[in-house]
């Protein structure tokens, strides 16, 4: 694990690796740019197979974050946190307190709020222990709502340009990953007539989209091949590569999860598949601007949140023209648009 030249292959600014003997706490938090900023991006708690696959996913993250609250036009950099562990067994109110400790030490460098398996109540814990947290019960909330929201704006931009109308009515969407922000982004896509394909590793929640939803429940290998208009992935993360994503038999991805693509190849790959590509953290971009609001306003206003998420149709159709404008595939147009409104304020 060759840490620094990682980080110099990301372009990171710190790295923190911290742990807690008493609650079994092992976490790392990547901060990796903050010339807008502070740091925000949440933190996830997940079961890695090994201790190099949580750096991997913290660094990737991180960068993530930088571009997304970039492109979303907010004033925080990027950054973001995992906590290494199965969150069935070691969750308590005691290891958010030993958490919260850490964050601290970083004086506000770093806020941190909700992520895959951290909840509203997770983050009042946390809370208990330092103020650099936000998406908090008690002010701005869960922000999953907010992210399929935008999701589900910036897909309707995209079909506008794909399609010659951003109306998804009678559209087959396949969605993997029925979390929070998986199931929202469904509601959504069913309200206006979408055909809903779907998975997630619970049968229960499929079963509740079958039901609720009218879905149609696919197998994990079905979900990336099966036939349909748009893919929105709404899972984990690094789905697609240059091997995969030849079998893909959709025409449009437009999904909620991080860090989608593996690679800038896969990107350019999908371009010549002629399948339009969305990027991810210009979609998904809803729960961090409600996130920060809480932390950049005075008052939270959810009205103020609601305006700028929607405003992801617009920032998506501006991605899109970017790429053909300069003939780049979308995932480098929109790098190229959030890294340019960083540059300008180094």
């Amino acid at each position: 694990m060759k840490v620094f030249d990682q980080m110099t292959g990301y372009g990171h600014e710190k790295l923190l690796f911290a742990k807690d003997e008493t609650t079994g706490l092992k976490t790392i938090i990547a901060i990796h740019d903050t010339t807008l900023g502070p740091a925000l991006g949440g933190t996830r708690f997940w079961n890695y197979d090994s201790e190099d696959d949580a750096l991997y996913d913290a660094l990737r993250l991180s960068k993530g974050m930088t571009l997304k609250n970039a492109a979303a036009g907010l004033k925080m950099g990027g950054g973001k946190a995992v906590i290494i562990g199965d969150p069935q067994k070691l969750k308590s109110a005691e290891l958010f307190h030993a958490y919260g400790r850490i964050i601290n030490t970083l004086g506000g460098h770093y806020y941190t709020a909700e992520d895959v398996n951290i909840n509203t109540t997770d983050v009042g814990h946390i809370k208990a222990a330092t103020p650099y947290v936000t998406g908090t019960a008690a002010v701005s909330g869960n922000p999953s709502p907010y992210t399929a929201r935008g999701t589900y704006k910036g897909m309707k931009a995209g079909a506008k340009v794909k399609f010659g109308s951003d109306s998804l009515e009678g559209k087959v969407v396949a969605v993997q990953g029925l979390g929070s922000v998986g199931y929202a982004l469904c509601r959504y896509l069913r309200e206006e007539g979408a055909i809903l394909k779907v998975f997630d590793i619970n049968p229960a929640v499929v079963q509740k989209a079958v039901s609720e939803l009218g879905a149609q429940a696919v197998n994990s290998q079905e979900i990336l091949t099966t036939e349909c208009d748009i893919f929105a992935p709404c899972a984990l993360g690094a789905v697609l590569n240059v091997s995969n994503v030849g079998n893909l038999r959709c025409k449009m991805i437009a999904g909620a999860a991080n860090n989608v693509l593996v690679d800038a190849a896969t990107g350019l790959q999908l371009e010549v598949l002629d399948i339009l590509y969305l990027p991810d953290y210009i979609i998904n971009a809803g729960g961090v601007i409600n996130c920060a609001e809480e932390i950049t306003s005075k008052a939270y206003n959810a009205d103020n949140v609601i305006k700028k998420v929607d405003a992801i149709y617009n920032t998506t159709l501006k991605i899109l023209d970017i790429a053909k404008e300069k003939k780049l595939d979308t995932y480098r147009a929109a790098e190229e648009y959030a890294m340019g409104i960083i540059l300008k304020s180094r």
